[in-house]
């Protein structure tokens, strides 16, 4: 344990030597100089032994601080983190949690007042930009002496390695709204001729459709009823993820793929909970993963633990190659997600001829990723000659995305265009809604 002086310790040492001053300039004895230094050095000699004292004294009253377990981090999210403190008798700890240099995170050392044997949680947070393990360092603890003149300091083995993964709290909210809304806590209600498979009867009421009442339910039970459908389940959900040149790109402080990931994986997810069967590829010039088609949570948790380790590389991207993959391996008619940007109509030729080979068979649904910082640079009014060239490319570059997407509408491709940080709700939104029209 180490021994480091408080301010106050500082603050008695400068007292004696301002002492030791006044002895020296204003008694007037002949050895006055030798006195003031021998003042002094009795004077700080009894503070630092009085320090070291005080700072042993620590031995027998420190306290007990444990980090609650390490789970998996979520790529750029304030992930929380807790400790928990508590001391025999009321002291003030200073905490250095060593969590590693790659992230953002709440600035050390955290201080905290401890009351006497009244257990205390602390908590901060870090903010990881990059998926990955990491090393995560021990805890070092200062703790304030009983006279305040010390700070006893040591250290708490607690390293640990620690892995950062797709945005996991962003899903668990998705799986709780998910969930919400099948047991109807949402108060969605089932309608009329939404779906095609048999829900259940209820009675007939005013404005209901005349042609969903069950004659023979009715005349056995002599009132008019009503069926009630909701949308197939064991549908095919295929999704293509990008991983090329375009989303190598930074977003809002991630990669383009990192944004794209996770929303793959919430839409996986939101097909899971639907009851579909969910398949998940990843290619660039080549296809790099392929995850066929299945339901159940076991297969996206399957997802989860193969995307983690994927980034994004600097080739371009083989769409064709992509959806004549899909299409080979799906023969059922599914909806086919492609995750990736589009830069300007030419760049986007091989994209639409990829998305329009899947059809008539399968429904495409092109997701792009917008950069927010070419939309705020576009509508930004400028003086500036440098400036104004900025922006005057950054309506080009819109003005060229919206003829491409105006292409892909054409051919009977599904479209979303959205910022990358924002996508993930937009995108859930519109795969409920292909459902709930039964669109497959």
């Amino acid at each position: 344990m180490a021994i480091v002086p408080t301010g106050k310790t500082y603050g008695l040492l400068l007292g004696g030597g301002l002492g030791a001053t006044l002895l020296a300039n204003f008694f007037d004895t002949p050895n006055r100089l030798m006195l003031a230094l021998l003042a002094l050095g009795l004077f700080d000699g009894l503070v630092l032994l009085a320090m070291l004292w005080d700072g042993w004294r620590v031995n027998s009253r420190r306290a007990t601080i444990t980090r609650d377990r390490l789970h998996r981090l979520s790529i750029g999210r304030d992930n929380p983190i807790t400790l928990q403190a508590e001391a025999p008798h009321r002291t003030r700890l200073r905490l250095f949690d060593n969590y590693p240099t790659d992230f953002d995170g709440t600035a050390m050392p955290l201080t905290v007042d401890l009351q006497a044997r009244e257990p205390e949680t602390l908590t901060f947070t870090v903010h990881p930009k990059r998926r990955g393990e990491y090393p995560w360092g021990d805890v070092q603890i200062q703790q304030l002496s009983p006279l305040g003149l010390a700070w006893a300091d040591w250290t708490i083995p607690a390293a640990a390695p620690v892995a950062v993964y797709p945005d996991l709290i962003g899903l668990h909210q998705l799986s709780v709204k998910l969930a919400l809304q099948s047991t109807g806590t949402l108060k969605q209600r089932r309608r009329l001729g939404v779906g095609t498979e048999f829900a259940e009867l209820r009675e007939y009421g005013i404005g209901d459709d005349l042609r969903f009442i069950d004659w023979k339910a009715t005349a056995r039970l002599s009132q008019p009823l009503v069926r009630v459908l909701e949308p197939e389940r064991e549908q095919t959900l295929l999704i293509l993820l990008d991983r090329g040149r375009l989303m190598t790109a930074q977003v809002q402080g991630l990669t383009r793929f990192d944004w794209g990931m996770n929303a793959a994986l919430s839409l996986a997810l939101a097909g899971v909970s639907r009851g579909d069967r969910v398949g998940l590829g990843v290619f660039d010039r080549t296809l790099h993963t392929w995850l066929p088609p299945k339901g159940g949570r076991a297969n996206f948790q399957r997802m989860i633990e193969r995307l983690t380790p994927i980034d994004p590389v600097l080739e371009e991207s083989d769409y064709l190659a992509a959806a004549t993959h899909a299409a080979q391996q799906q023969h059922r008619r599914s909806l086919v997600v492609i995750i990736t940007d589009i830069v300007d109509e030419t760049a986007s030729a091989e994209l639409l001829s990829a998305l329009a080979r899947l059809r008539p068979r399968h429904l495409p649904f092109c997701i792009t990723l917008r950069d927010p910082a070419i939309d705020r640079q576009a509508h930004q009014p400028t003086t500036e000659v440098d400036a104004a060239y900025q922006r005057a490319v950054a309506l080009d570059l819109l003005s060229q995305r919206e003829t491409a997407f105006a292409r892909l509408k054409k051919r009977g491709v599904l479209v979303l265009d959205a910022p990358a940080h924002q996508i993930v709700e937009p995108l859930v939104e519109s795969y409920l809604r292909i459902k709930s029209q039964s669109r497959l």
